[in-house]
């Protein structure tokens, strides 16, 4: 049934939700078997890009002229890279420097979402270097002393990193403890449950599928609801003076 113009998506001045109805798929150079849903990027004003790719089996995503983090929703995934060869499964991810040639290739029908940013380089900070790994090895932590909201840091906090992407876990009813406005951006994928998401001046309903984009301070808030966990993976600029970052 046609849903007569109505969507849950919105793009305002300081933040963007993208709801699946309302994905559009395209094709980026060098990929082979694969489309993507670009969720935003600098034609918004973002200061990095981040979409989805659906590989058939042996699609292939194409060079990256940035540093490039991808993380896999579904499906199975090689990467190959410093002239070694990478399985990743879900909830597998890898970081990917500048100018490092690799090969992303898809083992069956698969799905991944993928950073991609220039890298701002910090007086004497060395390149960072390639990382493989799963969340699955990762521990959790406590966000502000909460039980009920577990956080999990994929990349180190270390200056050679430009920016951070962590998953979030909310049990249940959970919230963030204030409406948080900082210079920071975002870029959020949901990949389990829902709730309501605060976003400027406006609370929207959200699930798993969803993709939100947060500019600088523009006023956030996120509560769980339902009978089952939310989660998200966040991306977050980090460990740079706001004078060194991308222009906008």
């Amino acid at each position: 049934m046609h849903n007569l113009g109505q969507t849950r998506s919105s793009h305002q001045p300081n933040h963007l939700l993208l709801t699946p109805d309302t994905f559009v798929r395209t094709t980026l150079p060098g990929m082979k078997n694969a489309s993507a849903i670009v969720h935003v990027g600098p034609a918004l004003g973002a200061r990095f890009t981040e979409y989805s790719v659906e590989f058939e089996t042996q699609g292939e995503l194409g060079p990256a002229a940035t540093q490039r983090f991808f993380y896999v929703l579904e499906g199975a995934i090689l990467l190959e890279a410093d002239g070694k060869h990478h399985e990743l499964c879900p909830r597998g991810y890898a970081y990917l420097g500048q100018r490092l040639t690799h090969r992303v290739v898809a083992r069956q029908k698969s799905r991944i979402a993928v950073i991609e940013k220039q890298y701002v380089l910090a007086d004497g900070a060395a390149a960072p270097r390639m990382i493989v790994s799963s969340e699955d090895a990762i521990a959790s932590h406590l966000l502000d002393g909460d039980v009920d909201l577990q956080v999990k840091c994929l990349l180190p906090d270390d200056s050679q990193f430009d920016f951070a992407v962590n998953t979030m876990v909310y049990q249940p009813g959970a919230a963030l403890s204030m409406v948080e406005m900082h210079v920071m951006e975002h870029g959020l994928l949901m990949l389990e449950g829902g709730g309501i998401y605060r976003l400027g001046d406006s609370w929207y309903p959200v699930k798993a599928g969803d993709f939100i984009w947060m500019g600088p301070w523009c006023p956030q808030w996120f509560g769980a609801i339902g009978k089952t966990p939310a989660k998200y993976v966040i991306y977050k600029d980090w460990n740079r003076h706001p004078l060194t970052s991308p222009p906008r």
